[in-house]
């Protein structure tokens, strides 16, 4: 099956969107036909990204760990993960908090942002900050650094990377942040509004994720639920934050630009070696090249409604967060497959 050939016409061309967890992977083991999917896509130099609310690591980390895992050959240029946009804020801002698991550190820097500090540095600074931290002193020093000048230099955004570990000591020193006085740490600001000291984003909003357990997970998107509730207690009015991430048309747009930069690289238009440019964030790609795009995803509330609201197809697989019988509410998908190796040969069979 997977040395079967499909050919587009340039009239007919059709690109694919793929989630990860829940579609190719269930946590670190592939899911059956994942693999082969993707090799037949590749043999007939069929356009694919992968776009999932998923992070913490590189993107060039992530795409390694994913092609080993599947026994096939992905590029870096070939993913968006929940935090790839944030790339385009890199100008914006000098200091940032950077939230999320201690790996998320080294993908700000990777990005370029200069100024990065990661919340377990604010703990490392005075524990009082953060009474209900569970972190170990063996983790806070592994973990954090020392930043000379933490009091002394103002924050200027707060950006949630990924799925944070110690809930309670994240959520007090984000509320610190954006209650503060101008960013500065150990300051209170003395109005109230629903607009926060400084711009806090969200990588993604999903409530649930699917790993290895047989339930569905809480994620990010819980996360945010309790910043969000947390602040508009203390201010009277709801956070004005940013959220990026499924289904956003911000990643939309995003992932429709790295879309079409594969789609070139693949036909030869431009060079494999030449670097990635990245598209302004909000900003629509004025042509495609596509006639369809297709998202396969495992998540209504994200993939099939993001791509739906977008005007791509959509592929909803039972093998992740979509259970047979769930209520899809708003959500039409273009079809309901079992697998993700269902979705692209029944979607090749009838379109390319």
């Amino acid at each position: 099956m997977i040395s079967k050939r499909f050919f587009q016409t340039s009239a007919k061309k059709i690109a694919f969107a793929f989630d990860i967890d829940g579609v190719l992977l269930r946590g670190k083991k592939p899911i059956p036909g994942a693999s082969d999917t993707l090799k037949i896509l590749n043999q007939n130099k069929i356009p694919y990204i992968l776009l999932t609310n998923g992070g913490g690591h590189s993107e060039k980390a992530r795409t390694e760990f994913i092609s080993n895992q599947l026994d096939v050959d992905i590029s870096p240029l070939q993913i968006i993960q929940s935090h790839t946009p944030y790339k385009t804020l890199v100008n914006k801002y000098s200091r940032i908090l950077a939230v999320g698991t201690p790996s998320v550190r080294k993908v700000a820097e990777g990005y370029g942002f200069q100024d990065t500090v990661h919340q377990t540095d604010i703990v490392r600074y005075n524990r009082d900050i953060a009474p209900f931290s569970g972190l170990s002193d063996e983790q806070l020093l592994e973990y954090s650094r020392e930043i000379p000048d933490l009091t002394t230099k103002k924050f200027d955004a707060v950006l949630v990377f990924n799925d944070p570990h110690d809930w309670a000591a994240d959520l007090q020193i984000i509320l610190d942040a954006i209650n503060s006085k101008n960013g500065m740490l150990n300051t209170l600001r003395s109005e109230k509004s629903g607009k926060p000291s400084i711009p806090i984003y969200f990588s993604n909003q999903d409530l649930l994720w699917a790993n290895p357990y047989k339930l569905n997970r809480f994620g990010q998107g819980a996360f945010r639920l309790l910043v969000r509730k947390l602040y508009s207690e203390l201010n009277g009015e709801p956070l004005q934050d940013f959220t990026l991430g499924k289904p956003t048309k911000l990643t939309y747009d995003f992932a429709h630009h790295v879309l079409i930069d594969w789609e070139k690289r693949l036909s030869g238009t431009i060079a494999q070696s030449i670097e990635q440019k990245l598209p302004l964030l909000g900003t629509k790609p004025s042509v495609s090249p596509f006639h369809s795009v297709f998202m396969v995803g495992d998540n209504p509330a994200s993939d099939i409604i993001g791509a739906q609201n977008y005007g791509w197809n959509s592929c909803l697989v039972k093998t992740g967060v979509y259970k047979e019988g769930d209520d899809l509410k708003e959500c039409k998908p273009t079809m309901i497959v079992d697998n993700v190796f269902d979705a692209v040969t029944r979607t090749l069979e009838k379109y390319a």
